[in-house]
């Protein structure tokens, strides 16, 4: 399967923010692909601060941007896997 282009990505996110707000997602389509959308941006930062520490000489500079990008996908994961529990004061 191809990679749609940015025209085709932007249009379908503008239809999955449609459909959340109007509360139309039955099958849960926008909200995985709201949520995909938004944990890859941070999976391409990670990749591309990877890369650059592999590539390029693997400096202390560019191995603590790695690691941001690694402790700022953690959180990420965290707080996303949360927001749809209901705490009932039990943790």
């Amino acid at each position: 399967m191809s990679k749609p282009t940015d025209i085709e990505l932007k249009t379908a996110l503008i239809a999955a923010t449609t459909m959340k707000e109007h509360n139309k997602d039955p099958f849960f389509l926008a909200k995985s692909l709201l949520n995909h959308n938004f944990r890859l941006q941070n999976y391409e930062e990670l990749l591309k601060a990877a890369d650059h520490y592999i590539n390029h000489g693997q400096a202390e500079q560019q191995r603590m941007q790695l690691m941001r990008c690694i402790e700022k996908i953690k959180d990420m994961e965290s707080h996303t896997a949360n927001i749809d529990k209901q705490d009932f004061g039990l943790e």
